[in-house]
């Protein structure tokens, strides 16, 4: 008999404040774009891969109003645009160095977002000194900008989220395998997502609730 065909019709998280959960590891990243005031009007938050910076940053632009852009995609034609919103968002910052034309984008905007005193978030894995710039005047402002950092999720950030996610998908899940699952994952929010979407594809396929044992399957299946 074939394999059962399942579809995951997607389940995207929310991005607003009530699904941002605050744990030791974000809560300093929140309160400093929440307070605002950060010198010359940027900020650079800085954290690994799957630490919920775009959460973060999604949910100061939508309360913000702000522009949001990837740094890959940032062109020189498009600064004013995103300027005229005089709050912007640049994502993954590191990639500036490798897209041609992005540092000088980043520089107009920088200075158009300056003269009518706008503010500036970038959000990054390293620190702006390991990016690799090869435009001084964009360097030099972007180092003496203020930064926080996003620490790697938490146990208890992990499981919150887990538990958020198998709701959204009605799916009540024993806490006890909560804890198993967060005691043995990859330290992400996105592979959190991929193992509530990989267990919820196993216990259809299966037709039965999410066990110990499903777990331990999907656990291995992502290792």
């Amino acid at each position: 008999m074939g394999r059962q065909l399942t579809f995951d019709l997607g389940f995207w998280p929310g991005m607003g404040r009530g699904d941002f959960f605050v744990s030791p590891a974000n809560a300093l990243a929140l309160a400093t774009l929440d307070a605002g005031g950060w010198p010359g009007g940027k900020l650079i938050v800085i954290g690994p891969e799957g630490a919920g910076k775009t959460h973060l940053a999604t949910l100061w632009a939508t309360e913000q109003g702000a522009a949001m852009v990837q740094a890959a995609r940032l062109t020189p034609e498009a600064a004013p645009r995103l300027a005229a919103a005089r709050a912007v968002v640049v994502e993954d910052a590191q990639h500036l160095a490798a897209t041609p034309g992005a540092e000088t984008a980043l520089f107009h905007l920088h200075n158009l977002l300056a003269a009518e005193s706008g503010r500036l978030v970038l959000t990054a894995t390293t620190p702006p000194r390991d990016w690799g710039l090869a435009l001084p005047d964009l360097a030099s402002r972007v180092l003496a900008a203020a930064s926080v950092r996003l620490q790697p999720p938490d146990d208890a950030l992990l499981s919150a989220v887990m538990v958020k996610l198998f709701g959204d998908r009605q799916i009540t899940v024993d806490p006890a395998i909560i804890a198993f699952l967060t005691s043995r994952m990859d330290r992400s929010l996105a592979t959190a997502r991929a193992l509530v979407a990989e267990l919820d594809l196993r216990a259809l396929q299966k037709g039965g609730p999410v066990t110990r044992a499903l777990a331990i399957e999907a656990l291995d299946s992502m290792s």
